[in-house]
């Protein structure tokens, strides 16, 4: 079996990447979204001629040789488009064993997988969030939640004056002590306002606190995590093994987040969440969408011994994320089943198909 044909389908937003084998074999995967259009181009051109004629399941050798050779090119655009080639090649073993993708990768290490409902929205008041997040949590069970506070890479400015003072106690106001709150600040606080805030956090209860600091400065994260009882998280702009190494070993922080489609993939990101288990500490992986990214969390959450705690699940419904595939991911009581039909277990709308620009590489 070799790879024979990688097609990426362009919609909006989204990239989609088809990988087909000489024996007829087909799978699917998808690059990380936004900029979808350049992610593809760097795809044919960068790592698509690394992949094709050789062997599926060299998957991880090949992404491997993918990053030493673009060794003067670690930026984001290769790891997003090597995530696209890797994720559907994971598919084609997935259809070729029958098995879906968690299973390939260590199997079912949980049943289900718990989620929490996730906001990405500073737009909206505190009294506005603790009401689309209570109904969140009546509607489909969720028992843990996330707000966002600051702005992102904010350097001490609020999305709005006195939004993060306001929002934290308000949503464990309304939502109660049944329910697991946490607060993400995506880079946007110094660390003397960092370590401020998450005392407010761990007055009121709050379950972790994430990328209190801008996310290369591992120093100041380091100094915030130092500082708080309150979990610290980060890692979701990360893209380099290294990096995550010293994230863990140096304590950096107390929760790591790789997320599949930025790191290069499901054959890096499950690198990182073995290094988190053997550290000891737990690994969520970030996923801000609900477009197939969201499918390959769940398989990685599903089958890493680390991933013990609720995994991210966006609320907001965004138009260019959805109609992808079939069927939809539901959250049932909280909580996802583990993925049982064979690969990732879904397929392409076909009206997704029909709307997508499509460009192939071939051997």
């Amino acid at each position: 079996m070799k790879i024979e044909r990688i097609e990426t389908l362009v919609s909006g937003q989204v990239a989609v990447v088809r990988v087909r084998t000489d024996d007829g074999v087909v799978g699917i995967g998808q690059t990380a979204p936004y900029q979808a259009g350049l992610s593809a181009q760097v795809l044919h051109e960068m790592v698509a001629p690394l992949f094709l004629g050789k062997d599926p399941w060299d998957v991880e050798a090949l992404v491997d040789e993918c990053v030493r050779v673009h060794y003067k090119f670690p930026s984001s655009f290769l790891h997003r488009a090597l995530a696209g080639v890797d994720t559907a090649l994971w598919d084609v073993l997935g259809q070729v064993t029958g098995q879906p993708v968690a299973k390939l990768i260590g199997g079912h290490a949980r049943a289900s997988v718990p989620v929490y409902a996730s906001s990405m929205k500073r737009s909206v008041t505190p009294e506005e969030e603790a009401e689309r997040l209570a109904a969140h949590v009546a509607e489909r069970g969720f028992r843990a939640v996330k707000i966002r506070v600051a702005d992102a890479m904010g350097r001490d400015v609020d999305a709005a004056p006195g939004r993060t003072e306001r929002i934290v106690p308000h949503v464990r106001e309304v939502l109660g002590d049944g329910v697991d709150i946490s607060a993400d600040a995506n880079g946007g606080f110094s660390v003397g306002r960092a370590i401020r805030v998450g005392r407010l956090l761990e007055e009121h209860g709050y379950f972790h606190f994430e990328e209190p600091c801008p996310f290369p400065e591992l120093e100041q994260t380091a100094q915030v995590t130092a500082a708080l009882d309150i979990p610290v998280s980060g890692g979701e702009q990360d893209i380099s093994i290294p990096q995550f190494q010293r994230m863990i070993s140096g304590r950096v922080v107390d929760i790591v987040q790789p997320d599949i489609g930025y790191i290069g993939g499901i054959s890096r990101a499950r690198k990182v969440a073995v290094l988190a288990e053997a550290a000891g500490i737990p690994c969520t992986p970030h996923c801000a969408n609900d477009s197939l990214l969201q499918v390959f969390t769940l398989h990685l959450a599903a089958a890493m011994p680390a991933c013990t705690q609720y995994q991210e699940w966006s609320i907001e419904k965004t138009p260019w994320s959805e109609g992808i595939y079939e069927p939809v991911l539901q959250v049932v009581d909280g909580a996802v089943p583990a993925p049982t039909a064979p690969g990732w277990g879904i397929a392409l709308d076909p009206r997704f198909e029909k709307t997508a620009d499509v460009t192939a590489s071939s051997a």
